[in-house]
């Protein structure tokens, strides 16, 4: 059973619309491009109505071109399996911050929502690195990845996918593709929030 009170705490973090994000970023396994120059290449978010079961109510889904380090690396296209391609022909950063924007005005009383506090740290490096403002700001953000062990006692926190199976949820869509994990991300919220329970794992 949820812990009543830090699902309460939560509850109170938020808006009528919750926003579940997802990025996807520049990356490598050689140590090529540091934590500090990762840029965002592909934006997923999906808006949620709680007054309606968090029913989803809007959708949002964009590459985007990076331009500290333009060339993807192979690691990054093994992982993510965004091509070259992908990213060559996507806008700018600043173009995508401002059509995510442009769609948020339509849900003035939201908050966002992703799966550990990385999305949330590349919303603020991005940004710094084109000077402008955040999309989404911090101030509006909560972590469900602790929370979602912190409400059902789960002890360690755990990854995405393996959060999707502790739901009793077959994963949908291609892991670390930012629109995949965020329509994951919504379902998986439903039972973060308490709307619906943890299946009984002592049951066989």
């Amino acid at each position: 059973m949820p812990n009543l009170s830090r699902l309460k705490n939560l509850e109170s973090r938020l808006g009528r619309y919750l926003v579940v994000v997802d990025l996807e970023a520049t990356c490598c396994s050689e140590n090529t491009i540091p934590v500090s120059e990762m840029e965002t290449i592909e934006v997923g978010l999906l808006v949620l109505d709680q007054h309606d079961s968090l029913r989803v109510v809007d959708e949002y889904s964009s590459f985007v071109r990076p331009i500290r380090h333009p060339r993807l690396t192979s690691f990054c296209m093994r992982l993510t399996t965004i091509q070259q391609a992908d990213v060559d022909r996507a806008p700018s950063y600043t173009e995508v911050s401002s059509e995510v924007e442009c769609m948020l005005a339509r849900y003035p009383d939201y908050s966002w929502a992703s799966w550990g506090n990385y999305d949330r740290n590349q919303i603020a490096q991005d940004s710094r690195l084109h000077g402008i403002g955040q999309c989404l700001p911090e101030s509006l953000h909560s972590n469900f990845k602790a929370f979602f062990s912190s409400v059902h006692g789960l002890g360690k926190q755990m990854g995405m996918k393996r959060a999707v199976q502790r739901c009793g949820l077959d994963w949908v869509g291609t892991h670390h593709r930012a629109i995949s994990d965020a329509r994951n991300l919504a379902a998986v919220s439903h039972f973060v929030l308490g709307r619906k329970p943890l299946p009984d794992l002592s049951v066989s």
